[in-house]
């Protein structure tokens, strides 16, 4: 029990001034102030005592004499005389009452250092969602003319993500995301491509299910390792995306081309990343993913299916500056081909056809500057792909192995933050999402032959610590870098209620 000390006798509800030992706890509690009481103000003096505890009292006592003594207080040569007869009485039970003190403090000290209970925290973000699509017809590839008239009725959607974080060292981190969703996506389904993407969208019919399983760790002062079991995405694992106002889903840009380069989007699945830090401002990043990691079957598996290997120099001069230069070599199987992510045109995503294998060699170069509250950025990808399969059939005419295929996207952004209230943004994105030009294939093949442009803005308002809401508008024009297809406007109400 803790125990209080003590200014006054009469403070101790146990002691009365008939007791035998009444002046002898006065002087203690009232001369010298070295006795304490329990919290209910009692003495409890009929307990009995071992030595060591009363060399503990003793000790106590001795200490506060001497800080009278030292302050120029007056200690009176009977009390002085009574204390040198009690320390040679107890002199065996202070000198090892002063080595446990000691000990106990090494021990003490030594926990705090090194002692660590496991511990997990749950983290959780909803996100209700308001959508819809507007336009006059629905996209088609360059060079084809829309007929289809483009009719999206407006959706009413959630996303659900409960995040399992637990750490065993105080250094490390296992996730564990729980989620489900029912957010429909604007795609090429819909809209007749891509571009039209939300940042948050996907559907499970709202099923529980496990979107993230990856333990983080670090080996030395240097040096940080994730390994990811399942569902791993390289723009979640230690590679800075160099887009600090527009990258997250829930609270970032509202389009999915706009959070980061498509670059970050080559590939995923099972596998991990490390990153070395080379200096105070620099830092080397490299990943491996496979999309089928767990699947043995032939052309699956974490070496022989589809895969993703990146790497990134990240470098920041300042607090306030940030540029990276990423280079992804990626494989994709005939029937699963998605070179870009699926944030720009048809022919982007599939180079040759969706039954082609195909690789691809990636190249981006990234930035962002922060001048206060305004952080201005964006990024530049190059993507060269390569057909891995021999007398492919496109358009009528057979091409053969290694025929390639460039793709182009760029974009710039500007972001405010704490805009109207802490925690506040607003931001505004322009760019050119993925675009098939360059190729040896024939003359106009699968060929994006005008240019596309992505307008987007939104507002976050923080109406408090753990809501926020933002209604955004995105625009894109030409869609499918087709100027034969009418502009698509997409407008959201994201609602984000985060614990």
């Amino acid at each position: 029990e803790s125990q209080s000390q003590l200014t006054s006798i009469t403070e101790l509800t146990d002691v009365s001034p008939g007791d035998w030992a009444y002046d002898a706890l006065r002087e203690l509690v009232e001369d010298y102030k070295c006795i304490v009481g329990y919290p209910d103000r009692t003495f409890r003096g009929n307990r009995p005592t071992s030595r060591y505890e009363f060399a503990a009292g003793l000790r106590a006592c001795l200490d506060r004499i001497q800080e009278l003594i030292a302050a120029g207080g007056v200690v009176t040569e009977e009390d002085l005389e009574r204390l040198r007869a009690l320390i040679q009485e107890f002199d065996a039970e202070l000198a090892v009452l002063g080595t446990r003190v000691d000990n106990l403090d090494a021990r003490v000290a030594f926990l705090e250092d090194h002692q660590f209970s496991t511990t997990t925290k749950l983290k959780g973000e909803v996100i209700f969602a308001i959508a819809d699509a507007f336009g006059d017809t629905v996209a088609v590839a360059s060079p084809n003319t829309p007929t289809e008239d483009l009719d999206v009725n407006t959706i009413f959607a959630d996303r659900v993500r409960l995040n399992f974080e637990t750490s065993f060292t105080g250094r490390d981190k296992l996730r564990t995301r729980l989620q489900a969703r029912n957010i429909s996506q604007f795609n090429s389904n819909v809209t007749g491509t891509n571009m039209t993407r939300l940042s948050f969208d996907g559907d499970n019919d709202n099923d529980v299910e496990i979107a993230e399983l990856w333990y983080r760790f670090p080996i030395g002062d240097k040096i940080k390792v994730q390994i990811d079991a399942t569902s791993g995405e390289l723009q979640d694992t230690l590679f800075d995306v160099v887009n600090p106002v527009f990258r997250s889903s829930g609270s970032g840009a509202i389009s999915r081309f706009g959070r980061f380069s498509p670059l970050y989007r080559v590939g995923g699945g099972g596998g991990g990343a490390i990153a070395f830090k080379l200096s105070e401002f620099a830092e080397l990043t490299g990943a491996y993913f496979a999309d089928d990691a767990n699947n043995p079957n032939d052309d699956f598996g974490l070496f022989n299916g589809n895969y993703a290997a990146m790497g990134q120099l990240t470098l920041k001069p300042t607090d306030n500056i940030t540029v990276a230069a990423t280079y992804a070599n990626s494989y994709y199987r005939g029937g699963d081909i998605n070179v870009t992510g699926s944030t720009g045109s048809g022919f982007a995503r599939r180079p040759f056809d969706s039954g082609a294998a195909t690789s691809a060699n990636s190249y981006g170069v990234e930035a962002n500057i922060k001048f206060g509250k305004l952080s201005i950025g964006g990024w530049v990808g190059y993507q060269n792909a390569i057909l891995e399969e021999a007398n492919v059939a496109i358009d009528g005419v057979v091409v053969p192995r290694g025929t390639d295929r460039e793709i182009w996207n760029w974009a710039a952004n500007i972001g405010i933050v704490d805009v109207g209230s802490k925690g506040s943004k607003l931001g505004f994105i322009f760019g050119m999402p993925p675009r098939a030009r360059g190729s040896e294939l024939p003359t106009g093949a699968r060929r994006d032959g005008d240019t596309s442009y992505h307008i987007e803005g939104l507002y976050r308002y923080k109406l408090s610590k753990n809501i926020a809401i933002t209604p955004g508008l995105l625009v894109i024009l030409n869609p499918e870098h087709n100027d034969n297809n009418d502009t698509i406007f997409v407008g959201t109400i994201r609602t984000v209620f985060s614990f």
